[in-house]
């Protein structure tokens, strides 16, 4: 039986694919309005290749056979001719085709009857509600700006021997390297560490977009919401399929992103969630984002000594540095 989130996105798959073919009809229609013999010479192909495709059914007669060789080489004159009506406003027959979204499946969500990665993630979205990556479009290493980090070396200030530039430079290209290589069991996780306003969740957009980019599947959530739907589940009775497999997900996906960890109010149960989390997908090499506003010590202090051991054993811990970008976005802004 189909889940209410499967049926909302394979409505919105079927919306946008009739919405990629209605902008490219309305595009073709546009371009043969002015360039109305391009229209009459597809007509004629058109006609021709319904004429040869009946005619090749009856091919055994001789007279039949020698009119369809006439028709295909005036077919090929007359595609040829087309070609270069296009050629002469510089657009190609591609140039009429859909845009999908997603060129593997074309936006049906399915290749060869399997479910295409795009499709799962809008599905795993719609299950967790994903709003986080609904920013990756803006939010990715191609549009990642260091002009918001100083190149000041500034030890009291900062508490580390670069600058925020430096590090930020080894933190991003660290981020980069994790992100194509979520399927190598050397590779450790990631813990970033840090005051708000550093570009932690920026960072962590740039990794969930460059992971969903290869087809890889993400749950990107925030601590809180993802501890209590945890724990929701395994205090409820009579759990459906659905829930089961909803829950599943967690340690199954290709890349966890935990937002805001330390922004929950933890208890035993959580507690043990938040173990049951590091420890599942460490021993199936499912690797794991946590971005947090604590420091290494505060978690320390706040976390068991088996999830605080998990830390600093199985991730490499990036520590972030620097002004407030959200701060200084507004003193440009009000300039």
């Amino acid at each position: 039986m189909q889940s209410n989130a499967f049926r909302k996105v394979e409505r919105d798959f079927s919306i946008k694919r009739q919405r990629a073919q209605s902008d490219a009809r309305r595009f073709k229609n546009s371009v043969y309005e002015e360039n109305p013999t391009l229209e009459k010479i597809e007509n004629e192909i058109n006609m021709i290749s319904l004429k040869s495709a009946k005619d090749r059914i009856f091919s055994d007669n001789l007279s039949r056979r020698i009119e369809q060789e006439k028709l295909e080489v005036k077919l090929e004159r007359l595609n040829r001719k087309y070609k270069e009506e296009l050629q002469k406003i510089g657009l190609t027959k591609e140039d009429f085709e859909p845009k999908y979204e997603c060129t593997k499946c074309n936006d049906t969500g399915f290749v060869e009857n399997k479910m295409c990665s795009c499709f799962n993630q809008e599905l795993i979205n719609e299950t967790f509600k994903q709003s986080n990556l609904s920013k990756i479009k803006e939010e990715n290493f191609e549009t990642f700006d260091y002009g918001y980090y100083s190149a000041i070396n500034n030890k009291e200030k900062y508490g580390i021997e670069k600058s925020p530039l430096e590090n930020i430079d080894g933190i991003k290209n660290l981020a980069y390297k994790f992100s194509h290589c979520l399927e190598d069991p050397t590779q450790k996780n990631l813990l970033f560490t840090g005051s708000t306003g550093l570009g932690k969740t920026f960072l962590a957009n740039c990794i969930a977009a460059e992971a969903i980019k290869q087809g890889k599947s993400v749950i990107y959530q925030t601590a809180p919401i993802l501890l209590d739907k945890m724990t929701d589940y395994k205090f409820k009775f009579n759990k459906t399929e659905e829930e089961r497999e909803d829950y599943n997900k967690i340690f199954d996906v290709d890349l966890l992103i935990i937002d805001d960890l330390g922004t929950e109010a933890m208890n035993s149960a959580k507690f043990s969630e938040l173990f049951n989390i590091l420890n599942t997908r460490l021993l199936k090499n499912k690797k794991i984002l946590i971005s947090t506003n604590l420091s290494l010590q505060e978690i320390k202090n706040e976390y068991e000594e088996r999830i605080f051991s998990r830390f600093v054993g199985d991730f490499i811990i990036c520590r972030f540095v620097g002004e407030d970008i959200r701060i200084l976005k507004k003193k440009i802004i009000n300039r």
